[in-house]
């Protein structure tokens, strides 16, 4: 059994017990998650450990990047679960605030978000008067994801911003399973001069291949064995990569024929070889 975990609700109530820290001369370290905690999550908050004094990880559904229609509202949760995983770790806060946003006049906090306009993000179809100030990083926000997602990008920027200001870290991990978030919020950090140092951790998968997610927890026996045809494809590219095949159509087509034929559907496929 682990030390006991500070559970802080209250964003001031966070910001206090950060600079009382930092007044003490420790360093901390940010770990942002959802919750729903598995080994990859844990393993940012062990290179955490080896970079600060003081590991605070927040746990915190972000409505803002949840376009319309999308899964805000299933989001797997086990919060008790999940202090149970940090405790045993040494893990010194867990942030857990109820809303980071000021609220307009329409849905309140927690109702599902299912309406169809998707470029409008579930806490904005929360009515007027409410949160409008957005982080955009122009550029790296429009490919890939950011094409399907259209909303999801300036909401992460956002709250991890917001995140920042609460919790002042020195350190803040993040996993390269999302690495366009990862690129973008270094991007962020650089442009907007906060004083944070972002370390990306790299992917970590099941023994088949499997890239670990929270959401994984949803997928059927039979979801799971067409999504193994993703991490098989790429491993694939690399192959061929290193055996000298330089044309990125060819790379991109053996992928999305081998996605569609394990029965999967393409949201988008990019292979760069810069």
């Amino acid at each position: 059994m682990g030390k006991d975990i500070e559970v802080i609700r209250d964003k001031n109530a966070m910001r206090r017990w950060s600079r009382e820290r930092r007044k003490e001369g420790e360093t901390i370290c940010l770990v942002p998650t959802m919750g729903y905690l598995h080994r990859g999550h844990l393993a940012l908050v062990e290179e955490g450990k080896k970079r600060a004094q003081r590991v605070v990880v927040s746990i915190y559904v972000n409505p803002s990047q949840f376009a319309v229609g999308e899964d805000f509202g299933s989001y797997p949760s086990n919060f008790e679960g999940d202090l149970l995983k940090l405790r045993a770790l040494g893990v010194d806060a867990v942030f857990n605030p109820h809303d980071l946003y000021v609220r307009g006049d329409g849905k309140t906090f927690g109702e599902e978000c299912s309406g169809t306009r998707r470029t409008v993000s579930c806490l904005e179809e929360g009515g007027e008067n409410g949160h409008e100030t957005w982080i955009r990083v122009e550029r790296l926000e429009k490919p890939l994801c950011g094409v399907s997602r259209p909303v999801f990008f300036r909401g992460v920027a956002t709250v991890v911003a917001k995140l920042f200001n609460i919790v002042e870290p020195d350190v803040a991990i993040f996993g390269k399973k999302d690495y366009q978030q990862w690129r973008l919020i270094c991007r962020m950090v650089r442009d907007l001069d906060f004083a944070v140092e972002i370390v990306g951790s790299e992917i970590l998968r099941e023994p088949d291949g499997l890239a670990l997610s929270s959401r994984n927890v949803h997928l059927s026996p039979e979801e799971r064995q067409k999504a193994l045809s993703i991490s098989k494809s790429l491993q694939k590219v690399r192959d061929d990569v290193c055996n000298g095949e330089v044309s990125t159509e060819k790379l991109k087509h053996s992928v999305v024929e081998a996605i569609l034929n394990a029965g999967g559907k393409i949201d988008y496929v990019e292979v760069s070889l810069k």
